[in-house]
């Protein structure tokens, strides 16, 4: 190994800790906790939407928070129409983009998460392969491009700042 370790008890401080880390790791991946295994899936995207309830059998259940998704599609509604001048209010709200980008966040992780739950119910192998490698590639492919058009933007919008100088 690269590091000495001064003593063997500092050895098994490490390794219990990465052991923690580990077990976290798997009730993330195991969904003991399903809203927090969707929180850090979605990177925290659904925390807002979902709320976690005792059932009468005193068992924990995860549901949609109907008030909130209702509360900003009607507010998004409202601002619409209350803009006299309908293509700077579109321009205006895809630049400032906060509920519509999250809305459209939450349909892709509801259409996705549909397809990968039919796919694994299905009683061919390659759609059920298929089915997994959604689950699990889906939300990396998503954050990676994600990650590509904030960077094009920044870019574009620097780009364009200088042009103006």
């Amino acid at each position: 190994m690269g590091r000495k370790y001064e003593s063997l008890e500092e050895l098994r401080r490490k390794k219990k800790l990465l052991r923690q880390e580990i077990d976290g790791l798997e009730d993330l991946l195991t969904f003991k906790n399903t809203k927090e295994s969707l929180s850090a899936f979605t990177n925290g995207l659904t925390d807002q939407y979902l709320q976690e309830k005792v059932d009468e059998d005193g068992d924990e259940k995860v549901v949609l928070r109907k008030d909130v998704i209702a509360k900003q599609i009607t507010s998004e509604i409202k601002g619409a129409l209350i803009n006299k001048n309908t293509a700077m209010g579109i321009a205006g709200s895809a630049f400032k983009g906060d509920a519509v980008d999250t809305l459209i966040k939450l349909g892709v992780t509801a259409i996705v998460g549909n397809y990968a739950r039919k796919s694994l119910k299905s009683s061919n192998w390659k759609r059920k392969v298929a089915g997994v490698a959604l689950i699990y590639l889906a939300p990396i492919a998503l954050r990676f491009v994600r990650k590509k058009l904030e960077n094009y933007q920044k870019n574009q919008s620097v780009s364009s700042m200088e042009q103006l100088i």
